[in-house]
């Protein structure tokens, strides 16, 4: 018990941590007091069940605790991996014009749900839905949340009491980002799924067997984050709308990616189905993200029949997906970047498009300038490498993107340690290690950004 009680008169106290540490972190001293507090009773019990750290353990281990704390709050982060849509680095960003309009929008008030002309209350989204419908020649469209919300009321209204059951292929129940599943949205959402076909073949009549009076929607999944291969078989999408058709059901497709421009045409890479192409098919209402191939902010499409989408919105439920005014001005702000006609000849205004399009000899020539900025021995720890980039974000998963990268070594520190390093300079700058190097891929890194790769590999080569 003596112990004990010499050990918790060691905590040191929330106070004195608290002044020592607020200056090694951005945070709001209030929050770092309360973290120390929270980080000291835990001590606190450990010791009461029979630990021994010393002052210096527990200080260290509180410091590094609140480094890690800090370093999880959102900031701007150089994506060196290669993958242009990373599901953790923030998907696709965006491009100038989008972020000043937002800037614009954000710093004041805007006309949301208001008629200027008239000085009534408005619409909202009315722009944007009507552009929507516009570029993906549809007869309408809104925009949700995400691309998940999209499907999962759609399938709401849809689906209804004795006739609820949505007919999917074995081989499209996929599995998107975080571990969600089709079958657990159709769940989710109050419909009964059934399964047709086989994993690798689903033949149409199968989709024609298993239509019951309680048959809601045929849905199709696009695979966009796997592929099958070898002895596979599947309906086309116009064989599968004539058959919804003759029957009078509806055909929905969960295109997923949102690719609104032909991909094979930006780079040496597959062709992604477009939600146009889809719709031209026969598909009644076609659903996407938005901050994917589109280049958007997170949000999910719908577009399609104009009886389904006026459906769709007056669904109760389509106030709690419903987007706000800023993800609203940003996809507005994309929209009208593919309308202008701009794309695919300057993809500049959609990020993710224009690293797609990025020449393998221009990133080895800002590789090279890169290098040279640098002093002779830290140069002696970079070269110059071919690599190889992927669209990433659950898109085009058998597309390989040629690309160039600069490989880092360091003497006398370990490959994890000098990814660390990097990870945690300022700016932080993720690469991937491969063969017992850090590589730095070109494709992913912004021209403005070079000056920062050189600031930071400096910084981490001289230690």
């Amino acid at each position: 018990m003596a112990s004990h009680h010499q050990a918790l008169r060691a905590l040191p106290s929330v106070e004195i941590l608290a002044t020592t540490l607020s200056g090694q972190s951005p945070l709001p001293r209030a929050l770092v007091t309360s973290f120390v507090q929270r980080e000291i009773n835990r001590h606190r019990h450990a010791i009461l069940d029979g630990a021994t750290p010393t002052r210096e353990q527990i200080e260290n281990d509180i410091a590094s605790q609140l480094r890690a704390f800090a370093a999880s709050r959102l900031q701007p982060v150089i994506n060196a991996t290669g993958v242009i849509i990373h599901t953790n680095l923030g998907r696709s960003p965006l491009g100038i014009h989008a972020a000043n309009k937002l800037t614009e929008i954000a710093t004041g008030y805007c006309n949301l749900e208001f008629n200027l002309p008239e000085g009534t209350r408005g619409k909202r989204a009315g722009y944007l839905e009507t552009a929507l419908a516009s570029l993906l020649e549809a007869e309408d469209a809104t925009a949700v949340n995400n691309c998940a919300a999209a499907l999962v009321i759609t399938l709401r209204h849809l689906c209804k009491a004795g006739k609820n059951e949505v007919i999917v292929s074995r081989g499209e129940l996929v599995e998107i980002g975080g571990g969600f599943r089709i079958p657990e949205i159709l769940e989710t959402s109050g419909a009964q799924l059934v399964e047709v076909g086989a994993t690798n073949k689903t033949h149409i009549k199968d989709y024609a067997n298993a239509i019951t009076a309680n048959t809601a929607m045929i849905l199709k999944v696009h695979r966009s984050n796997f592929y099958l291969g070898g002895f596979t078989a599947e309906p086309t999408t116009i064989e599968l709308a004539e058959l919804a058709h003759d029957r009078g059901l509806p055909l929905i497709e969960d295109l997923g990616s949102g690719a609104l421009l032909n991909t094979d045409e930006l780079a040496p890479i597959d062709h992604e189905p477009t939600p146009q192409q889809a719709l031209r098919n026969g598909v009644d209402l076609v659903c996407f993200s938005g901050d994917k191939l589109l280049g958007g902010p997170q949000s999910g499409i719908i577009a399609g029949k104009h009886k389904l989408v006026a459906g769709i919105k007056k669904e109760p439920f389509f106030r709690a997906v419903r987007c706000d005014k800023l993800i609203l001005t940003v996809l507005q702000e994309c929209i009208d970047t593919y309308l202008s006609n701009r794309l695919p000849k300057d993809p500049s205004n959609v990020p993710a498009l224009d690293f797609i399009a990025h020449q393998t000899e221009t990133l080895r020539q800002r590789a090279e300038n890169i290098i040279a900025q640098l002093p002779d021995a830290n140069q002696a720890l970079c070269a110059i490498s071919p690599s190889i980039a992927r669209t990433g974000g659950g898109t085009m998963p058998q597309s390989e993107i040629p690309s160039v990268a600069i490989t880092v070594t360091a003497p006398n520190t370990s490959i994890t340690k000098l990814a660390k390093n990097l990870r945690t300079g300022r700016p932080a700058v993720v690469g991937t290690v491969e063969e017992g190097k850090v590589r730095l891929d070109m494709r992913t890194i912004f021209p403005h950004q070079d000056g920062d790769i050189v600031t930071v590999l400096n910084s981490v080569l001289s230690r």
